[in-house]
């Protein structure tokens, strides 16, 4: 595990958790740290395009991040993630369930 001093890289899931959703070849993953402490850190390294570029095999489309401080949270909404979505797709999986996974294997500063 990295030093969680904030000098080292680190893989999202050391401290964070994540769901994901779906909505026809729309993907939504949440991200939402561990300790609270930890949100500042997360809006400033798991940037729109950070997410994008390490889901690039998978994501097609923008991605747009909503922030939600009330509850120290974020959300991606992944455009053209799906595949064509749950009724067309012949993806493994097709609700991208395991995409919040992928999401947490994510390193940050």
């Amino acid at each position: 595990m990295a030093n969680r001093g904030g000098d080292e890289e680190l893989k999202l899931v050391e401290i964070a958790h994540s769901r994901a959703g779906d909505k026809g070849n729309i993907l939504s993953l949440s991200l939402i740290p561990y300790k609270e402490k930890d949100y500042e850190r997360l809006c400033q390294n798991v940037t729109p395009a950070a997410v994008k570029d390490h889901l690039k095999d998978i994501v097609k489309g923008e991605v747009i991040r909503y922030e939600l401080p009330n509850i120290k949270a974020l959300n991606f909404v992944c455009y053209q993630s799906l595949l064509g979505g749950v009724t067309t797709s012949l993806a493994m999986d097709t609700h991208g369930k395991t995409l919040s996974s992928a999401l947490l294997e994510m390193k940050i500063d």
